[in-house]
C-alpha cells in the first residue's frame, strides 16, 4: 500500500498553488505531482503503451443510426 503525506500535499496545493479546495480534491496525487514538478519520468507514452491502453479500454461507439 502506498502511504501519502496528506498534510504536505494539502500544504502544496492550498498554500503553494493556492488551488481552491474542490479544485485540490479533484486532482489525482499524480496530475499533483505534475503540477507540483514531482514526475521522475517525463517522457511522452510509448505506441506499445498506447496500443496496450487502447485495446484494455477500448472506445465504446454509440449506433446513431444514421449510417
Amino acid at each position: 500500500m502506498i502511504r501519502l503525506d496528506w498534510p504536505g500535499l494539502m500544504h502544496a496545493g492550498l498554500h503553494v498553488l493556492r488551488l481552491k479546495p474542490d479544485e485540490f480534491w479533484a486532482l489525482t496525487p499524480a496530475e499533483l505531482q505534475l503540477m507540483l514538478g514531482l514526475t521522475a519520468n517525463n517522457a511522452p507514452m510509448g505506441r506499445s503503451r498506447l496500443d496496450a491502453l487502447s485495446e484494455a479500454f477500448p472506445d465504446e461507439t454509440e449506433d446513431l443510426g444514421d449510417g
